[in-house]
């Protein structure tokens, strides 16, 4: 059974709501993406192909990526180059990687396992799946999920690096965007407006002692002192579990949609202006939602200039992400041993 989207993207650097995203020119399936365990025969003979500063590739290492490319070929009916030429190529990609991963160890950037559970969770989503049958499609495909797991790992072991390396180095100014924009000669895109909403809340989280009734209790307390004319802002001061917005009167500022949780975002478009909810549950306990204004919002010019902004980037990211990588492989010892 093969997945039909991308284990990991990487390689090239995008912006991505001010964060960064690496994507493949050439993607590779999940099934070629994850390392198998080398036959018992070869792990016998297996000799080191490059060292690498002070690490090593293994001749099954290579192997083992060099069967996952063959295989995608053949899948795709595409051609090789030759043996040599390939194993040559491919090493060189290893090389790199390594290098890369090094660098992670040693400015001690680490991955923790709610990072990767994250995103193997969002890579079986991708594919329409939960986790669990996520696994027993890995299985069916002869791998591992903790194989799959380490792989994901290294990718973004490696994202982390270039993101420090090289994305937090390329800033596009507005000049820039302005300057693109005032050259463009096609039409402009049609008018979007969406409708923002200002609300403030007060949240009563679910705790260790805290349980559901004890929770719900308290938000109907809250929702009565504000029925009998309490300050919103004082009670949300004093009884909010929500530290960023309690500071601030519960304040929310304007949302747009997507930006909160289902539930609350139900509830809230519910609301008539100054009108206050009933306590609404939501993943993150009791909720009780005042709105306080609404607009429309034409956002087409806004993403018009978001959709510029990422394309310089990405073009000037791929440029310095190349060239770091020329430097970064030139500066490295390699020991090529094939």
């Amino acid at each position: 059974m093969k997945l039909r989207k991308t284990l990991f993207a990487r390689a090239t650097l995008l912006s991505l709501g001010g964060a960064l995203a690496l994507c493949m020119a050439a993607a590779v399936p999940l099934s070629a993406q994850a390392q198998t365990s080398a036959p018992t025969e070869r792990q016998a003979l297996d000799s080191v192909v490059a060292v690498v500063n002070d690490g090593v590739i293994m001749r099954s290492e290579l192997d083992n990526r060099l069967a996952q490319i063959e295989s995608q070929a053949q899948s795709r009916g595409e051609s090789l180059p030759s043996r040599q030429q390939l194993e040559e190529q491919v090493l060189e990609r290893m090389v790199l990687e390594e290098i890369q991963l090094q660098m992670a160890r040693d400015a001690n950037i680490t991955i923790d396992d709610t990072e990767l559970n994250r995103q193997v969770r969002s890579i079986a989503e991708s594919n329409n799946m939960t986790l669990e049958e996520f696994a027993d499609a890995v299985e069916a495909d002869g791998m591992t999920l903790a194989s799959v797991r380490e792989n994901v790992r290294r990718e973004m072991l490696i994202r982390q690096v270039q993101q420090r390396q090289v994305g937090r180095q390329v800033n596009v100014s507005d000049s820039e965007v302005d300057r693109y924009l005032s050259q463009q000669m096609g039409q402009a895109d049609e008018e979007a407006v969406i409708q923002e909403t200002r609300a403030r809340h007060v949240l009563i989280e679910l705790t260790p002692t805290r349980g559901e009734d004890q929770a719900r209790a308290q938000a109907e307390e809250v929702r009565e002192r504000l029925a009998q004319g309490e300050d919103f802002a004082k009670v949300a001061r004093e009884m909010s579990d929500d530290d960023g917005s309690a500071l601030n009167g519960g304040d929310l500022g304007w949302l747009r949609p997507g930006q909160t949780v289902p539930a609350f975002e139900e509830a809230m478009r519910g609301l008539a202006v100054n009108q206050i909810s009933e306590p609404v549950r939501s993943q993150f306990g009791y909720h009780i939602i005042e709105v306080l204004d609404r607009r429309q919002q034409d956002v087409t010019q806004e993403a018009q200039r978001e959709e510029v902004r990422q394309a310089i980037f990405q073009r000037r990211a791929n440029q310095e992400l190349e060239t770091w990588q020329q430097q970064i492989r030139s500066q490295a010892f390699v020991d090529i041993r094939l």
